[in-house]
């Protein structure tokens, strides 16, 4: 209220969209979301159908590693499946926080991977993602079209 008691306020500062599609922030997590979805899906995926071929792959390019090569392989072995699952969570928006907090630790076991073989360029990528999964935790709350969410 001001001095006169009335309460002035101007008509664009009290808009709210009545139709939550039309929030930008919520359609931009929405894609981002989707968007990261789709990208980690795509990975396991395409590893799934040659998986030994994949953890194969993996366990030549960490010989240079002081990493087990054991623990190399089940991670080869491993990885596919929670891509595939990580990426299929956050495409439909099914325990979205999970999902998001499982792709950032994934991520943070990746560049901890790629770090033992000196891989700076694949670490730079990696930066990216944790960046992006930054963003989808962090703003959470505008997580929108997706199973998890009432509205």
């Amino acid at each position: 209220m001001n001095h006169t008691g009335y309460n002035f306020q101007h008509p664009a500062s009290s808009f709210q969209p009545k139709n939550t599609f039309m929030n930008n922030t919520k359609t931009a997590y929405f894609f981002l979301r989707v968007s990261m979805g789709i990208n980690l899906l795509g990975h396991g995926l395409v590893r799934l159908v040659k998986l030994q071929d994949f953890a194969s792959g993996m366990m030549k390019g960490f010989e240079t590693s002081w990493l087990p090569q054991p623990l190399v392989q089940l991670f080869g072995i491993t990885l596919p499946f929670l891509e595939f699952l990580i990426g299929l969570l956050l495409m439909i928006g099914f325990k979205t926080r999970i999902a998001t907090i499982a792709g950032a630790s994934l991520i943070i076991l990746l560049l901890f991977g790629s770090s033992t073989v000196e891989n700076w360029e694949a670490m730079g990528i990696q930066m990216i993602y944790a960046g992006l999964f930054y963003l989808l935790i962090s703003r959470i709350e505008d997580n929108y079209l997706a199973l998890d969410r009432k509205n």
